[in-house]
């Protein structure tokens, strides 16, 4: 395969999921009210959340800025690393999850930038609207990121002699994630699977 047709297959992933995950967003912010909850079924439901963190919801050390300015350093960063990768012709199984990885970082960023700016914050039940641009509920570089989908597979009770957390409701797989969070972890997954043999000659490389 020629290089360019590996440059078009990673900008036509990028560009897919960047749109696909804007789209399940946006639907999900103006339809839903912050906090309500759709079961599909037992085992899977949206859940409208929001916020600061890093993907599942996690926390970054450093704040919301830094947060967000990490990564569009990231996501540069990435996106440089797959032209170099496409330029020494690896395989496009190998810049697919690259693209994956790129296109699920940028899908937040855009909530980071571009949330707080166009969006308003209504008082529940209300679900938001678009509003004039810079009238929204934050400031640039301050949005919320829109999660939606959650899984809870498996649900079961502490026993009550465990310490800790007896008598606790635990549920698997607790985190509540969006559409680029998702396109992030399969793309790491599969880098992990199938091509664990390149990243450890890319770590070799560099150490």
């Amino acid at each position: 395969m020629s290089q360019k047709t590996k440059a078009f297959i990673a900008s036509m992933i990028f560009v897919l999921v960047l749109i696909t995950d804007q789209i399940i967003k946006v639907c999900v912010k103006t339809g839903m009210y912050l906090g309500e909850r759709i079961e599909i079924t037992s085992w899977f439901q949206l859940v409208f959340v929001e916020n600061n963190g890093m993907a599942f919801g996690w926390e970054l050390w450093g704040g919301k800025l830094f947060l967000t300015l990490f990564r569009i350093i990231a996501v540069s960063l990435i996106g440089w690393f797959i032209y170099k990768e496409i330029k020494q012709d690896k395989p496009i199984g190998y810049i697919v999850c690259l693209s994956l990885i790129m296109a699920g970082a940028a899908g937040n960023i855009i909530d980071c930038l571009f949330y707080g700016l166009i969006f308003s914050n209504p008082p529940y039940p209300q679900v938001a609207d678009f509003v004039a641009w810079g009238t929204g509920y934050g400031d640039f570089l301050f949005g919320r990121v829109v999660d939606m989908f959650y899984f809870p597979l498996v649900e079961w009770d502490m026993p009550d002699f465990v310490p800790v957390y007896g008598g606790e409701h635990c549920v698997f797989f607790s985190p509540i994630f969006n559409f680029a969070d998702a396109a992030i972890s399969c793309g790491i997954v599969a880098l992990v699977l199938f091509y664990h043999n390149l990243l450890n000659d890319l770590s070799k490389q560099y150490n």
